[in-house]
């Protein structure tokens, strides 16, 4: 059955058809049910020039491989942007666009997915029960479609960033070994120092932060090999992925406070409801023009977190006490 839409009806431009691409279509029913979705090949479209552009209301960016210069296109055409990429080199670029953004009078989203995006958010969202924050420990399990599973791959053969002191500082990916507790079903599982944005992201959104440290599990193969090319074909979609968020700082009667929150979902469903939950608030006009940074203060994360359980990811928390 056709879909027939209102004339004003907003329109959201698509890059991308893998996992979360073909996800957005599913879902964006649930939270913007007047919005239409168009599919925006870059290789077969010039967005420099092509008319198809001018009715577009925002952009989701979720194809493989970098997503600065094709962003960078999209501002110039006056296009708000929701990237939900997560290679730490194009990261740095999106970051670096923030007055193109102003310049053209739109928004710029960087990292919408759910790592660094939802990182992000919730150690936002924990972050409101302290005085203050001094320390954010993020490990990530899972990866989406094979893109993303080479991502995973390269970054644990890569150069670690984290922050100490408030400054960034390097290490080795697949170093620094720590055993994570995440939210069932998912479990414990192995984690190590890796080349995600994540670090950069909270520094920006919660520059009071001293201290950041993003790990990625991974079994013995999966080390071994990183430096190695890809000994076999990525599955379609990877199984149940998990987020654990551990934020550290003071409460308000001065003690040490230490709170974790998590999720355990499938990594494209969570990258889809995150970068649809950013894409309502461009469409709403609740972004300012420039650049927009998951887990600042000046966001809506309550909104935002509302809209991502609304999509299906069930957020968590751990309290200490045992359930039946």
């Amino acid at each position: 059955m056709n879909v027939v839409f209102p004339p004003d009806s907003p329109t959201i431009g698509l890059v991308g058809v893998g996992v979360v691409g073909g996800r957005v279509r599913q879902r964006v029913g649930t939270i913007r049910p007047d919005a239409r979705v168009v599919s925006i090949d870059t290789r077969q479209i010039d967005v420099g020039t092509s008319p198809l552009i001018d009715g577009l209301d925002a952009v989701i960016l979720a194809h493989p491989g970098p997503h600065h210069p094709v962003a960078r296109r999209f501002l110039q055409r006056g296009v708000p942007v929701v990237s939900i990429g997560d290679q730490i080199d194009d990261v740095r670029a999106l970051l670096d666009l923030g007055a193109l953004a102003v310049e053209h009078d739109v928004a710029l989203v960087v990292g919408a997915g759910m790592s660094p995006g939802l990182v992000a958010l919730l150690a936002r969202h924990l972050a409101g029960s302290f005085a203050t924050v001094d320390e954010v420990h993020v490990s990530i399990h899972g990866t989406a479609g094979p893109a993303c599973a080479r991502q995973h791959h390269r970054a644990l053969a890569g150069t670690a960033t984290n922050l100490h002191d408030g400054a960034e500082i390097t290490a080795v990916a697949g170093t620094g070994r720590l055993l994570s507790w995440f939210p069932e079903p998912v479990g414990a599982y192995d984690c190590y120092l890796a080349e995600v944005p994540a670090p950069l992201i909270i520094r920006r959104a919660m520059p009071e932060v001293e201290r950041v440290q993003a790990r990625l599990s991974a079994n013995r193969r999966d080390r071994l090999t990183s430096r190695l090319p890809m000994l076999k074909r990525p599955h379609r979609e990877g199984g149940v992925g998990a987020l654990r968020v551990e934020v550290r700082g003071n409460d308000h009667d001065g003690g040490r406070l230490t709170l974790i929150g998590g999720i355990a979902e499938l990594v494209g469903t969570a990258a889809t409801a995150t970068a649809l939950a950013f894409t309502d608030l461009v469409l709403d006009g609740e972004l300012a023009p420039g650049l927009v940074v998951p887990g600042e203060a000046r966001l809506d994360t309550k909104r935002l977190l509302r809209s991502i359980e609304r999509l299906g990811v069930r957020l968590q928390e751990f309290t200490g006490v045992p359930s039946a």
